[in-house]
């Protein structure tokens, strides 16, 4: 008994530090801006009414719920398909996925937003193959809309889709799969009706991830859709930065935060915080 008390207090002082970085790091400053979206310009919640009003905000947050949910949507089926190959494939294939997974990374965000501008532009590699081979007369419009901002999520997140992936896939039960094989199911209906229900937590958890991702984007679409494509990140920035209206570029912080975190409550109750490592 004084063993295992000894060692709770232990866990409990070794932990103090981090949770007074938390606090003070991120639990003080949110409380700040929490404080603004009641009391800036004036006292109140007018700044919450305009959320609620303002057609202009209500068009960034719709945009964003549609972008962050077809990011999730094209980054999970990509990241279930690597996945498969690197936790179910031959040694070969399990190097080159992990390769694939683990490069990305290793570069930062910007150099991989400039990068898709430099494959999707009018004047990019992309445009300028397409028309060097006679397939289009015309550039095709690939960035600074909605198309280019969601290449760029989705290829940034991909990685991030894989964790909870394989966590699910290599806790399966093999018997189960070789029990569907030797009742006759072929290999597709053994995938698609024994493999991927017995994944379903890892879907759930990588789709929550990449959606809570997905809403707080700030640099990609900012670069990839070349003010077009405002997400919620961005108007955020441009209400305290350049408007300045720090009341409606708090209180639209605030709900996000809330919403975010409801999201995550939500993403513990399917998955453990083990599995997404």
């Amino acid at each position: 008994m004084r063993g295992t008390l000894s060692d709770r207090m232990g866990a409990a002082l070794l932990m103090a530090p981090l949770l007074l970085f938390l606090i003070l790091a991120y639990a003080w400053p949110f409380l700040g801006v929490v404080k603004w979206s009641f009391t800036l310009p004036t006292p109140g919640l007018g700044q919450y009414h305009a959320l609620l009003t303002d057609e202009l905000v209500q068009s960034v947050f719709i945009r964003t719920l549609r972008i962050a949910a077809i990011v999730t949507v094209v980054s999970v089926t990509a990241a279930y398909a690597i996945t498969v190959v690197w936790v179910r494939g031959s040694p070969v294939q399990r190097v080159l996925a992990e390769f694939c997974i683990l490069v990305p990374f290793w570069i930062s965000v910007l150099t991989r937003a400039f990068g898709w501008v430099a494959l999707l532009s009018n004047r990019g590699l992309i445009n300028t193959w397409l028309q060097s081979i006679g397939f289009i007369s015309e550039p095709l419009t690939l960035v600074r809309n909605e198309f280019g901002v969601i290449v760029g999520m989705s290829h940034f997140l991909i990685p991030f889709a894989v964790f909870p992936l394989a966590s699910a896939m290599r806790s399966l039960d093999e018997r189960v799969l070789l029990a569907a094989r030797g009742l006759g199911s072929s290999r597709m209906r053994t995938f698609w009706t024994v493999f991927v229900p017995m994944t379903r937590s890892g879907i759930i958890g990588s789709a929550l991830i990449t959606f809570v991702f997905s809403l707080g984007f700030f640099v990609t679409p900012a670069i990839l859709g070349g003010g077009r494509s405002v997400m919620i990140a961005e108007l955020i920035y441009l209400r305290i930065f350049q408007s300045p209206d720090w009341g409606l570029g708090a209180a639209i912080s605030v709900v996000l935060v809330v919403f975010v975190g409801a999201l995550m409550a939500l993403l513990f109750r399917y998955v453990k915080p083990k599995q997404l490592v």
